[in-house]
């Protein structure tokens, strides 16, 4: 699958298609034009900063021995400062984020034992880090940007605002995707630096509006390092509305090495990694961003295997926003998700171990309300299928309670 030249003619094609030609303005809105001017909102500070806290308390049954048991807590400060730079120096149309985040904790999935993780805050080590910084630079009316700094790409790419809600990590990014490069590609809680550009077209009458977007990321350090950097290709375009639909595709510009079990093993041999992934989402019910709101979404990616344990992969859930009468920020989101083990992953397995599965497979349910104007709960469970894809596992029940404080600073 030759991944690279598409990602390169894609982008090219969707970006012309987007040329300042197409953004022109649609004619009056005889409504809209009769309808009495909003009172003007008050403008945000010029600079302004947050810091929020996020605990999590885990409890996994994944087994009837007591190394199998077990609860285990992880939390994550993170501070975030944002500034509107044409207010602060007269450098019109440019905008900057820092994001340093601290993340400490137990390892709830050293416990449950699975291929794509449990908690979409567990880290591997406990540290203070740079997260993002970044500087984005727009054009064209703010329909074209140009961002250049240390970035997440899961902020952008590879993205569901229905499926953020879900805990597991598999709904954040694809386990496809997200298992790759040397130390991930850029993602929670190892980041690096990244160029990204941005098109959109002009919003339509029913709030929709296309997009493209292409990043060249220099892919984070890793265990598999084992020669020159490399770099991540991406490219992604779509429509955004009450029906959206993105298509995107991912290569990295090195040939990586091959991966095996048991877990994630790096093996002798290497491949190039490159995939494709599908996202949609629908309005069922409601308006965005108000309560009685339903949204649903489906996800599905697909990746080379070798430099992976995953040929691909799916999501699928519904979130409901105020679904408890007079609490406006009541909010339920039920998931489900699988992780294809390719053949490739299957065959290394070693003689002796237990037979692999075809998939990991996740159910998910959770829900959160905001409790003080500061404080939010969020009760959540899932039921883990053949966790680790072997097939003689024994099935895992996660259960997690997480509460987030969030505080503006300025």
């Amino acid at each position: 699958m030759r991944v690279i030249p598409w990602i390169g003619r894609s982008a090219c094609c969707l970006l012309a298609g987007l040329s300042p030609a197409a953004w022109a303005m649609p004619g009056p809105d005889p409504v809209a034009d009769a309808a009495p001017a909003a009172p003007a909102a008050a403008a945000p500070p010029p600079v302004t900063a947050a810091i929020g806290y996020k605990g999590d308390v885990v409890a996994v049954a994944a087994g009837r021995n007591r190394s199998q048991r077990g609860v285990r807590y992880m939390d994550i400060v993170d501070l975030v400062v944002s500034a509107d730079l044409e207010r602060v120096a007269g450098w019109r149309g440019m905008t900057a984020m820092v994001d340093v985040l601290n993340a400490k904790g137990g390892r709830a999935n050293n416990i449950a034992n699975t291929l794509q993780g449990v908690d979409n805050s567990e880290v591997s080590d406990n540290q203070t880090r740079l997260f993002q910084a970044w500087v984005q630079q727009s054009f064209a009316g703010d329909r074209l940007s140009l961002l250049v700094g240390r970035y997440d790409l899961n902020s952008e790419f590879y993205h569901n605002d229905a499926a953020a809600p879900l805990i597991a990590p598999a709904f954040g990014i694809g386990s496809e995707l997200a298992s790759t490069g040397p130390n991930g590609p850029s993602i929670f809680p190892q980041t690096a630096l990244a160029v990204r550009l941005r098109a959109t077209g002009p919003v339509r009458a029913d709030g929709g509006r296309a997009y493209a977007q292409a990043a060249v990321v220099r892919a984070p350090r890793g265990i598999a390092d084992d020669g020159p950097r490399t770099a991540l290709l991406v490219a992604e375009a779509g429509w955004q509305g009450r029906t959206s639909v993105a298509l995107g595709g991912w290569s990295y510009t090195r040939s990586q090495p091959r991966i095996t079990p048991p877990g994630v093993t790096v093996t002798a041999g290497r491949a190039m990694s490159h995939g494709v992934y599908l996202l949609v989402e629908q309005d069922l019910a409601g308006r965005a961003d108000a309560p009685g709101h339903w949204r649903a979404f489906g996800r599905m990616g697909l990746s080379d295997g070798r430099t992976t344990p995953f040929a691909g992969g799916w999501q699928l859930g519904v979130t409901g926003q105020g679904v408890v009468s007079g609490r406006p920020d009541s909010l339920v989101s039920l998931g489900a998700s699988s992780g294809a083990l390719s053949s490739h992953y299957r065959r290394g397995n070693p003689p002796k171990a237990s037979p692999l599965a075809r998939a990991e497979s996740t159910i998910e349910l959770t829900y959160s309300d905001r409790v003080t104007s500061f404080l939010q709960l969020q009760p959540d469970v899932q039921y883990i299928r053949r966790p680790g894809g072997v097939r003689d596992r024994p099935d895992a029940l996660v259960v997690v309670l997480r509460a987030a404080i969030d505080w503006t600073l300025f």
